[in-house]
């Protein structure tokens, strides 16, 4: 696994993407999900030049950070229990799983800075997945106004894992609908200019459709202990 040889393809992947739609590539940042890789390959996604790390659960946030510490921002990208706020607070720059008043509440009470938060929004409608659903959204951008260490930057999705490109275009276009409504808003606490989608298999259709986040684990990383 060359993680600099990948990170290298994924940025010149970005910049003929962008470049074909008229988009700046420097607008697109990458979050390496390491998730389910070691210390020592997230300490590589740092060596090659990655800024930013994603992790999915709070145990192995905290592994990492012990190790690795300020050499990387950190992003909390799965779904966060209210009672593990406590545990990633103080290390992570980003939440991108901000989807209920009870986490909101929790986020709020621990923080002692405004937290950057994305709230997660189900384009797809799948019961497996977590999210606000998007006829809420505003209502619940509207409630998430009354804290003020919370800071909605912008929105997060996951698309169905599904070979149907349309499909995963229209909820990257949905997501980004939504964005539009939050920022009619007009809310100081929701500039909401950010959009987080796209993954390793869907990244290019992401970048078409708006997004400014992407969270790429297998072809930046790797999976060195067979999660899915």
């Amino acid at each position: 696994m060359d993680v600099q040889a990948n990170f290298n393809k994924i940025r010149q992947d970005i910049k003929q993407i962008c470049d074909r739609i008229g988009r700046n590539p420097e607008e697109i940042r990458v979050v390496a999900v390491t998730k389910y890789v070691s210390i020592q390959r997230a300490k590589e996604a740092i060596e090659a030049g990655v800024i930013h790390l994603g992790e999915n659960r709070d145990e192995g946030l905290s592994e990492k950070f012990q190790e690795l510490g300020d050499a990387a921002t950190w992003h909390f990208i799965g779904s966060l229990q209210t009672r593990k706020v406590k545990n990633i607070i103080d290390k992570v720059e980003y939440i991108h799983s901000l989807d209920r008043l009870s986490l909101a509440k929790e986020i709020n009470k621990r923080a002692e800075n405004p937290v950057k938060c994305f709230v997660q929004v189900n384009v797809s409608g799948e019961e497996s997945k977590h999210g606000c659903k998007p006829e809420e959204l505003e209502t619940f951008i509207k409630e998430l106004s009354l804290f003020t260490n919370i800071k909605v930057i912008g929105l997060m999705t996951m698309a169905p894992y599904t070979d149907n490109k349309d499909h995963i275009r229209q909820c990257f276009q949905l997501l980004k609908r939504c964005q539009k409504k939050v920022q009619a808003l007009e809310l100081s606490t929701a500039p909401c200019n950010e959009l987080s989608m796209g993954m390793s298999n869907d990244y290019e259709i992401a970048i078409e459709e708006g997004a400014t986040i992407i969270r790429i684990g297998t072809s930046l990383v790797g999976n060195e202990n067979g999660g899915g």
